[in-house]
């Protein structure tokens, strides 16, 4: 019942993730790109058959469909393991709420689409940063705050043993 909160928040970001999708599948075309700040940042459309940045876009279309379906079953059943856990903090669970959220959103583009729908495309002159989508970012967001909550908890750890 306590983590409640947590689970609503991976459902909307589920939500939102697909919601955002689906509005750039409705209104551009493949590969359209609608600048938004001029020399920053874009709308467009692409399909990514890889992981972040591409990864594993050449392998088999089969394995690599096969191989992120089994990698990201594996990831949600771990994630949900890991939040269910009591003595996870506040910071943690949400971590763990971004990553299953976020992971949830592209597993669903994988099993219907075969490929991950990425719009967003920030860049500086030539230089672009892959295209992404609010799944990723909820990932990023999600590991960097797991991320942070280890260094933390170290902290609290090693300062605890200090004063033993």
């Amino acid at each position: 019942m306590k983590n409640r909160i947590y689970i609503i928040l991976a459902f909307i970001i589920l939500i939102l993730d697909q919601y955002t999708k689906y509005l750039i599948k409705k209104s551009f075309h493949l590969f359209e790109i609608k600048p938004v700040i001029k020399g920053f940042f874009n709308l467009t459309y692409i399909l990514n058959p890889g992981a972040a940045f591409g990864f594993l876009a050449n392998l088999n279309e089969k394995y690599r469909q096969l191989f992120f379906v089994f990698v990201t079953i594996m990831a949600i059943i771990i994630v949900i393991y890991l939040f269910t856990k009591e003595n996870n903090s506040i910071l943690r669970k949400l971590s763990y709420s971004l990553i299953l959220g976020g992971a949830l959103g592209n597993f669903i583009d994988r099993l219907f689409i075969g490929k991950v729908v990425d719009f967003l495309d920030f860049y500086i002159s030539s230089y672009h940063w892959p295209a992404f989508n609010v799944a990723d970012s909820s990932i990023s967001i999600g590991i960097f705050f797991l991320i942070l909550d280890m260094v933390i908890n170290k902290k609290e750890d090693s300062n605890n043993e200090n004063n033993a």
